[in-house]
């Protein structure tokens, strides 16, 4: 499941136009707890499985001009910890879209950075009905249930 939406979202970014004869490089984040609750259903899998997706990926399209690359933390179930490392990403280090996030309050927090600095969130961990309600955003694909 993890490997389908981090194709599904390496798809989307790839969708947008670009030059053909450029080397087109995707910077995926994986915001993820770690340490805490949620590990057991995310933490380091969902950081491994973003990496075998894009290693698939690499493997079915050999020649493609397209070039993913992962990242991946632990938020520790706190917003301001993960909004730190969200803006990191974003700033420094050129991440292109954030995925995961196990935790909803720390998912809302992420929203609105992804809003701000016009990213893509892929929200596969929260269940807040906030991120498909009063906290919508076209920057946020809220990618599972919510309550």
């Amino acid at each position: 499941m993890k490997r389908t939406f981090v194709l599904a979202a390496v798809a989307a970014l790839l969708a947008c136009g670009t030059a053909q004869a450029q080397q087109i490089d995707v910077k995926i984040g994986v915001l993820t707890d770690m340490s805490s609750l949620y590990a057991d259903n995310s933490g380091v899998g969902s950081a491994i499985a973003a990496q075998m997706a894009v290693a698939d990926y690499a493997k079915a399209h050999p020649n493609s001009k397209i070039k993913a690359s992962v990242v991946s933390a632990d938020h520790q179930n706190k917003a301001d910890v993960g909004t730190n490392i969200a803006n990191q990403w974003i700033d420094v280090d050129h991440v292109d879209l954030i995925a995961d996030v196990p935790n909803s309050g720390v998912a809302l927090a992420i929203a609105e950075v992804a809003r701000a600095k016009n990213k893509v969130f892929v929200a596969s961990g929260p269940a807040s009905s906030d991120l498909t309600g009063p906290k919508c955003s076209p920057n946020t694909v809220h990618w599972t249930y919510d309550t």
